[in-house]
């Protein structure tokens, strides 16, 4: 059994005839909204880790509890954002904008809180909620764009510009903290400016229909029959219905598994600087190494996985992660820190748009939002348990031997996925 993107569901648009294989534009729209957006968000990601445990006084299991019960909690919001884009003809930028917007808004909360535990938690929780409502549509407003031959590279297009923008953010933030002498409440000003001009771009340039023909350059193809009566009326399909696909399914366990060994970067992001000795200003630099290899390979790694089949490039995307988990045993230097920030990027390079890929084609149209939210919660719910499992382990036993458990975890993860995964060329 396996996921042919080569193949066409009965309910999918008419392919596009007489285009070239460029990236749609509602893609690239897209895209610069999630730049925009991930300067923004990264700018608050990059320093909160130091601001809640260096900052605040929280430990290494607090913070592990505290990241993951937001990331764990706010996906099944994932379902609701999925829902709600699916219904009606499809909503995908109005449900999307709304997730935005929410999570700009939250950078005023964090200026709010005041440094007081509710407040961060009320503004964390807010920024979470955007996200998870706003990715499941994006993504769905993706594969509905491209054809399902070209997924890889349409993803590749839009997680490149995507991690400009987290490559942009840490760097900015850096020059904020340094221009003000580690005012914390400046980072979160720009933040919050940058993210509404993201909300901007999404109501200038993202059409509202995605998949209508005319208003994307890969509607470009004969005009579409009109649907029979009953077919148009059919709902978007539920949770259950959706995962009843075997082949889907299978796809959401592998990805669970492996989301469960998954430590989360700010974890590695904490052992390189405490193994470093990195001053605090320094600290914000550390994502820019994943971002950057990221940032390169994206592209190469969507058109790989569309041509070779998209199964391999997300397993030895993990690989990559496990041997990341393998270097920081090795004595800390700044060899040791290049490599695990390379390791990093291939990770993402290799496995989140190629998840999205690898799972589009087996869900129907109309329920392409709900489908991809049922496989991103399943995911955030299994990185819950793993950064609330390393967190308690670092605590308990040290960093050093929570590393090895997390090692031994993901290894077994990844031999269990090579068997779980539909096999063949899977597309």
């Amino acid at each position: 059994m396996y996921l042919a993107t080569t193949g066409r569901r009965a309910d999918a648009p008419p392919r596009p005839e007489g285009v070239g294989r460029r990236v749609p534009g509602t893609v690239v729209a897209l895209g610069a909204v999630s730049l925009v957006t991930d300067v923004s968000s990264e700018m608050v990601t990059a320093v909160l880790p130091l601001y809640l445990v260096l900052g605040l006084g929280l430990s290494p299991l607090q913070f592990g509890f505290f990241d993951g019960l937001f990331n764990g909690a706010t996906a099944l919001v994932r379902l609701l954002g999925g829902r709600l884009a699916d219904r009606g003809g499809g909503r995908h930028r109005t449900v999307a904008g709304a997730g935005y917007l929410l999570s700009a808004l939250s950078r005023l909360g964090l200026l709010l809180a005041g440094g007081a535990a509710g407040g961060i938690a009320a503004a964390m929780a807010a920024d979470r909620l955007g996200k998870g409502v706003r990715t499941a549509p994006r993504d769905a407003m993706i594969t509905l764009s491209a054809r399902p031959e070209d997924l890889g590279r349409a993803f590749g297009v839009h997680r490149a510009m995507d991690t400009t923008g987290a490559l942009l953010g840490p760097l900015v933030a850096f020059v904020v903290l340094w221009a003000t002498a580690d005012a914390y409440d400046a980072v979160f000003v720009v933040s919050f400016a940058t993210g509404l001009l993201g909300v901007v771009v999404m109501g200038l340039f993202v059409p509202a229909d995605p998949g209508a023909p005319g208003r994307t350059p890969t509607a470009l193809a004969r005009p579409t029959p009109p649907a029979a009566p009953a077919r148009a009326a059919k709902p978007a399909r539920t949770v259950p219905r959706v995962l009843a696909d075997p082949a889907f399914r299978r796809v959401v366990a592998a990805a669970s598994l492996l989301g469960a060994a998954t430590i989360g970067d700010s974890f590695l992001y904490l052992l390189l600087q405490r193994g470093l000795d990195l001053p605090a200003a320094l600290f914000p630099l550390l994502p820019l190494g994943s971002a950057a290899c990221y940032l390169v390979l994206a592209v190469p790694a969507g058109r790989l996985a569309d041509r070779s089949g998209r199964r391999v490039p997300f397993l030895l995307g993990h690989s990559a992660l496990l041997a990341a988990y393998l270097t920081l045993l090795a004595p800390a230097g700044p060899a040791v820190a290049v490599l695990v920030l390379v390791l990093l990027g291939v990770f993402y390079a290799a496995t989140d748009g190629v998840l999205m890929a690898l799972a589009a084609p087996a869900l129907p149209v109309r329920g392409r939002a709900s489908g991809l939210a049922v496989l991103q919660t399943g995911q955030a719910l299994a990185r819950l348990v793993g950064a609330a499992g390393f967190g308690a382990a670092w605590t308990w036993w040290g960093p050093r031997p929570a590393l090895v458990a997390a090692a031994l975890a993901l290894a077994a993860a990844l031999a269990a996925a090579w068997r779980i995964l539909p096999g063949g060329k899977v597309r």
